[in-house]
């Protein structure tokens, strides 16, 4: 990996919107399985070729743009895209973010999810 990566995502949904829970069993919903798709398609469009799966622990630093002035929870719009990121095999998993940096930025037509994927300093790291 170089010494990072950025992407642009799709605004993603809330937590509260991805995930339905039906008969005790938890399930993405199909407003979470379209914006999976959709960051996916986002992804594998920026990079190219696709990268190796990281290994290694990271930070991340997140600008988030929201479509609207609708108040938000700042944490419950990380979930999806992370998972995406899992899903694209950006990642290995999600529990190698060890440090985030996340800012609400101004409202845009569509709103969008910026995302630097960085290599966590080893000085840093936190098992």
């Amino acid at each position: 990996m170089s010494n990072s990566i950025s992407l642009i995502l799709p605004f993603p949904p809330s937590v509260n919107a991805c995930w339905r829970n039906i008969n005790g069993k938890t399930l993405i919903s199909a407003k979470g399985r379209a914006f999976r798709a959709s960051a996916i398609a986002a992804i594998y469009t920026q990079l190219r070729p696709r990268p190796r799966g990281i290994t290694e622990n990271v930070s991340v630093i997140v600008k988030m743009y929201p479509p609207t002035y609708h108040r938000r929870d700042i944490d419950n719009y990380l979930k999806a895209p992370f998972d995406a990121l899992t899903h694209a095999n950006i990642w290995k998993d999600d529990d190698q973010v060890k440090h985030a940096d996340i800012t609400w930025c101004e409202v845009v037509k569509g709103g969008r999810f910026e995302i630097t994927i960085n290599l966590l300093d080893s000085a840093n790291a936190v098992a």
